[in-house]
Parts: C-alpha cells; structure tokens; sequence
C-alpha cells in the first residue's frame, strides 16, 4: 500500500517525494524550527542527506513515512482545503515514519509521529490537526499495533500538541548527546497512543 494522499479540514498532506527538497531545505534553514532539535540550522547538503533518509525510512513499512502539509491563504479556521498542492501554501512536514533509534526495538507495528511547521503557521492547531489526521491512518488504514512520539521535556508545544490529540506520557529518559541543547539535563519524554486507546476515543 503506498502512502495515501491525507486531507483533513484545512490541510492536505501529500506524501514526500524529491520535489518537495528545496522546502525541506528552507524549513531546516529557521534556527527556531529545529530549536529543540539540533544546535543550528542545517546546511542544504545535511538537508539532502536527511531527505534521502526520510526516503528509504519510508520504503520500509507500506503506509508509513513522511508528508508535506500544504493549506490555503494563512490556514485560518474558515479555510479551505487546496484541489492541489499547487494551490495551497507549504505549512511543514509531517512524520510518520516506523519507529527507528536505538532505544527503540525494530518493530514494523509501530510508528513515530513528528511535525516540523514553517513558524508563521504555529499555534494555529495545524500540528493537532495533522496529528489526528495521521493517528487515524495509522490505525484504521495501516493496522499499527502503537504510535509513539518524542521530544525534549522543556518542549513545551510540542507536549501540547501530544496531549491534544490524546497521546499518553510514557516515560522521561535521558539520552547522551554530543552538544546537548538548552534544557538537555531535563531529559527527553515519549508519549504514546495504543490500537486500544484509539478505538476508546
């Protein structure tokens, strides 16, 4: 099964492919983007190399991997969804990749959901609606056993945006790190939404 394209209210996902490369690149080029990801922006050769690795991530499981988010005007409530990419305006990429690292087990029934939105079109409930959009093909179209999801402690949108959709804490770790970021001695946390958790909502 290939990935789908994903529509929800206001945004259309449209799975990641080497067209979409010089948006990945103006996406890693905010500092503020990758605030809690990596100590600076990323050149466009370390961009490249991410996106050939977003690439074969996604030719693991069918269904799984990565999508660009596209919507209309400024994505306000009242917007509508594009016909096509072509229409709307590139709001950030969106993750769904099989769950991957090394404290991770090397199991196709679960994934990792991420978001990484341009910053004019934060804190407008983009990443929660995505987020729905792609926990539900997760379960109901891909048949994941579990979804998991990953950031810094001190992330304190990010952990918005896992709550939202009704994910659950797990655990805090504290994983080493060869520049730690601000806020790196508070640790890591993992959320997660279970198939039966899922069908409860």
């Amino acid at each position: 099964m290939p990935q789908p394209i994903l529509r929800s209210a206001r945004l259309l996902l449209v799975p990641l492919a080497d067209r979409h490369l010089e948006l990945e690149v103006r996406l890693d080029s905010d500092a503020e983007v990758l605030r809690y990801l990596f100590s600076r922006p990323h050149p466009r050769d370390v961009v490249v190399d991410y996106h050939a690795r977003r690439m074969a991530q996604a030719a693991k499981v069918d269904g799984l991997g990565f999508w660009m988010a596209f919507g209309s005007g400024d994505c306000g409530r009242e917007s509508i969804v594009p016909a096509s990419e072509d229409e709307g305006e590139f709001v950030g990429l969106m993750m769904l990749p099989p769950a991957h690292g090394p404290d991770q087990p090397d199991d196709p029934t679960v994934a990792e959901l991420g978001y990484r939105l341009v910053r004019r079109h934060w804190r407008k409930g983009l990443a929660s609606e995505a987020s729905r959009c792609l926990l539900r093909h997760a379960f109901d179209t891909v048949g994941q056993r579990r979804v998991i999801a990953q950031t810094m402690t001190v992330n304190v949108g990010s952990r918005g945006v896992m709550e939202a959709v009704g994910m659950r804490y797990v655990r805090t770790y504290f994983p080493e790190w060869d520049e730690p970021l601000p806020g790196a001695e508070q640790g890591e946390v993992e959320y997660e939404m279970t198939r039966e958790m899922w069908r409860a909502r």
